[in-house]
């Protein structure tokens, strides 16, 4: 079992129940590859043509730097809350507070967001033709309810819905891949490689819609962290959650690479969808190449995917939370440290993920294309998320304070934490950037405009509990002879 500290110093319980295949299965839950596909395919494509398949790649390669650093950061410190927990002990109190702060309003976004890519499925099954934005939002909130429920029942559930999820996954995207490869390709590789069109510059194209896809595609390549997020649940972290980051992203690249081309090639009319005259490409492509009668039944599939990728976010949202309670850098810190039962599951945290997802919900009925927003402001935020501990990880590696856990990149380190800063800086300068691409002109800056909001609010919470929080030397005391403890 993990010993941890509340703010009255006081020990707090986790359970290690956690074995490094559940880890692998929680972070590969999180990311999701039909969330990672299906969530941004059509945008990207409408975005770029099916050129934006090169996109994957070049994500996938300067993610893999920046698994690189966070796979050594969880093996120094692994610490449920991670990038919360990192920050803070790389560049101190502050900023790890709001470097935790940004995570979690990400990780409460992106979980509502899920839901509700979810419920357009769910609309599909069930029949519901062109569904409003409040029945997608009533059918998001049983979805929110479900999960809670299977979040507070224990982590035996949330494992076994994590392996059904695995072998959804594998039956929807990869058996479903090879399927339309063999049997339905309506299109050549060429079109891979046909960029903007023969009207269109190569540069200007590469500089412009191609980045736009980027910028949307950047979505699909986050949540490899999250299994520090769960790390004093799992045996052994310093040695398995470092494999657990860098696996699951691993998987994730390939499935998602492979299942994307798939559909790309089995496209019916590319001209209809980069037109955007097809409001669901992925649902349009299932229903002329497999039929109603089985689109329908592999579309469960891709619900099962969602929602496990909602429970993921779900649990890692409120880890998050219980964390920063222990610490007392919350208010009712008291409240929302309790663990509850045997189990010793974080109850009063996961009840407030649902409180702010349903508000949320409630709010997609009221401003409209919320949806649109919230995978913006969640790609985004994931990004500058990312930033507060790569850039604290630099900074020590240049003052020459790090000293390294069980994983090591040795000689390469410093260079791989340069290149993983410029690269997460520039890609969430790209998904940032207000670029023309809604008609609505202010969802172009949804980023900024959460950004500033969240700062704001958060300055003035920080400093209502700043006095209260407790060192790290408290925490990591205790969860170091927990380590030692639970070696076998």
């Amino acid at each position: 079992m993990s010993t941890s500290v509340g703010s009255d110093e006081q020990p707090q319980v986790l359970r290690r129940e956690f074995s490094l295949w559940s880890a692998f299965a929680f972070a590969f839950a999180f990311i999701s590859p039909i969330v990672a596909l299906y969530g941004i395919f059509g945008l990207a494509l409408s975005a770029a043509g099916p050129s934006f398949w090169w996109g994957f790649l070049l994500v996938f390669g300067g993610q893999f730097l920046v698994a690189l650093v966070f796979a050594t950061l969880v093996s120094r410190w692994p610490l449920e809350g991670s990038i919360y927990q990192w920050s803070r002990r790389l560049l101190g109190t502050t900023y790890g507070w709001f470097a935790g702060w940004v995570y979690m309003w990400t990780l409460v976004i992106a979980m509502a967001t899920v839901a509700l890519g979810s419920a357009g499925f769910i609309a599909n099954i069930v029949g519901l033709e062109e569904p409003s934005g409040g029945t997608l939002a009533l059918i998001a909130l049983v979805i929110l309810l479900a999960g809670t429920a299977v979040n507070l029942v224990g982590r035996g559930a949330l494992k076994m819905f994590m392996i059904g999820s695995i072998i959804a996954e594998v039956i929807g995207s990869v058996v479903l891949g090879t399927w339309l490869l063999l049997f339905h390709r309506q299109n050549s590789l060429s079109v891979l490689f046909e960029g903007g069109g023969p009207d269109v510059d190569f540069l200007a194209y590469l500089t412009g819609p191609f980045m736009l896809a980027v910028a949307f595609i950047g979505w699909s390549f986050v949540g490899f962290e999250s299994a520090g997020s769960i790390a004093e649940e799992v045996h052994e972290p310093r040695r398995q959650l470092p494999k657990a980051v860098l696996f699951s992203l691993g998987f994730i690249a390939l499935v998602v690479a492979y299942s994307s081309l798939a559909i790309i090639l089995a496209i019916p009319d590319l001209d209809a969808v980069a037109e955007g005259a097809v409001s669901d490409p992925v649902y349009d492509t299932l229903t002329a190449t497999l039929g109603a009668g089985i689109a329908k039944p592999v579309q469960v599939l891709f619900v099962i995917g969602f929602l496990a990728s909602f429970l993921a976010l779900q649990t890692s949202a409120s880890r998050v939370i219980w964390a920063y309670a222990r610490d007392g850098a919350l208010p009712a810190a008291d409240t929302l440290v309790r663990l509850r039962g045997a189990a010793r599951i974080p109850t009063v945290a996961i009840l407030v993920t649902t409180v702010v997802g349903a508000g949320l919900f409630l709010l997609s009925i009221v401003a409209g294309d919320i949806y649109s927003l919230m995978v913006n402001f969640t790609a985004g935020g994931f990004y500058l998320a990312f930033l507060f501990p790569l850039v604290g990880f630099l900074a020590v590696l240049l003052r020459r304070g790090w000293r390294p856990g069980n994983f090591s990149l040795g000689r390469v380190t410093l260079p791989v934490a340069v290149v993983a800063v410029v690269w997460a800086a520039l890609q969430f300068l790209n998904i940032a950037w207000p670029r023309v691409a809604f008609e609505q002109r202010w969802l172009d800056w949804s980023v900024w405009i959460g950004v500033v909001a969240l700062g704001a609010i958060g300055a003035v919470l920080f400093a209502s509990v700043r006095s209260r929080i407790t060192g790290t030397a408290v925490v990591d005391d205790a969860e170091a002879r927990d380590e030692l403890a639970d070696q076998p």
